[in-house]
């Protein structure tokens, strides 16, 4: 009798462990859960690391050169160096708009083409 009670305390000790083992806090579970977040910490880490070098790198650029400083001064601030001239392309539909009203577009009502081309032909000796 005292060997089956033992038995059944450890059969219920058993399954204990192993909810927690499958289910509980700290769980298989949780742990690839978290091993799927450090490795998306770590892709940000690293395209933090690459932005931080190209500013750093920029940085180093604005300190030691004036070929940087112009590029950001034409570019940012829309600077232009003593005589020089600055052109500015604009395309699309902003650069294709007339400026007439509506009623002068409208062309006048045209005759039709057999009876226009008879009144060139005579207009012509």
């Amino acid at each position: 009798m005292r060997l089956r009670v033992l038995i059944s305390i450890l059969a219920v000790l058993l399954v204990l462990l192993q909810y927690r083992l499958w289910v509980g806090d700290g769980s298989l579970g949780d742990l690839h859960r978290l091993r799927g977040e450090v490795k998306s910490q770590q892709a940000t880490n690293e395209q933090v690391k690459e932005r931080n070098r190209a500013l750093a790198g920029e940085v180093k650029d604005l300190k030691h050169g004036l070929a940087a400083i112009e590029e950001r001064a034409r570019s940012e601030l829309g600077m232009v160096k003593k005589d020089e001239t600055f052109y500015q392309v604009v395309e699309g539909k902003a650069a294709t708009k007339s400026t007439t009203p509506p009623e002068q577009k409208q062309a006048p009502a045209q005759t039709p083409p057999d009876s226009e081309s008879q009144a060139q032909t005579k207009a012509q000796p």
